[in-house]
């Protein structure tokens, strides 16, 4: 009887069909891999999720944050949008961690999922009772925005995002501004500027105040009038 390593010697393996076996070992193992663990890495499927993430719909995972949104009764975020005391709550939560105008306060309730009239029964009780106070709040916004040295514009627009009132807005703004603190919120910027910039060219100097003061919501003839008080003189002053 002849032997394999003599049969072997007789009869040699060629070297394609070693790789045939080489590839059919390979996809054997490609197709396991896909039986334990899904389907294979292939150009498919790594477009259908290029796909997905450009859509915005992805997948949380297991565990993960947003894992169980929506897994609630009613799918927004609250068990009942018509429970009119787990709404109060929410806001009094809300008011704790920072003061806000009423229609921000309404805007989040009803994001996290509670019905309109739910959101209005709240804010109407909490105005009631003192809690929320849109003039007041507006008022302090104002100051804060000046502490900011914002102007005129540039304090609409902080209010607005704050979720005031634009009629609101607008009147409390007009109050600041007759009594002149725009105006020096405009000088106090600009004498930050002057003596950030102190020793630099005078035109670099009058374009950095331009890009703060108009960043900052002041208007051209405030920022000219205070260019033109600061900087003109600290030049002719040779400083």
């Amino acid at each position: 009887m002849i032997s394999v390593e003599e049969f072997l010697s007789a009869h040699p393996v060629s070297s394609a069909a070693s790789g045939d076996v080489d590839r059919a070992d390979s996809r054997h193992s490609g197709a396991v891999r896909a039986s334990r663990f899904g389907a294979p890495d292939d150009d498919d499927s790594r477009a259908d999720r290029k796909a997905r993430r450009r859509s915005g719909d992805r997948r949380p995972k297991r565990g993960g944050f947003g894992a169980g949104l929506g897994t609630t009764a009613y799918g927004g975020g609250v068990e009942d949008p018509n429970d009119a005391q787990a709404c109060k709550e929410a806001a009094l939560t809300l008011l704790d961690s920072a003061p806000r105008a009423s229609g921000a306060l309404a805007q989040r309730l009803k994001r996290k999922g509670y019905a309109d009239e739910a959101v209005n029964a709240t804010i109407d009780r909490l105005i009631e009772v003192g809690l929320l106070d849109d003039e007041a709040y507006a008022r302090s916004m104002v100051r804060y925005c000046l502490s900011r040295q914002l102007g005129e514009h540039g304090a609409v627009r902080e209010l607005s995002r704050k979720g005031v009132d634009a009629a609101l807005a607008a009147r409390v703004v007009e109050e600041a501004r007759r009594t002149g603190a725009f105006e020096e919120s405009a000088y106090e910027l600009g004498r930050k500027v002057a003596a950030r910039t102190e020793g630099m060219d005078s035109d670099v100097r009058r374009r950095r105040l331009w890009s703060a003061g108009i960043r900052k919501g002041h208007g051209p003839e405030a920022i000219r009038r205070v260019a033109e008080e600061l900087l003109s003189e600290k030049e002719r002053n040779g400083e």
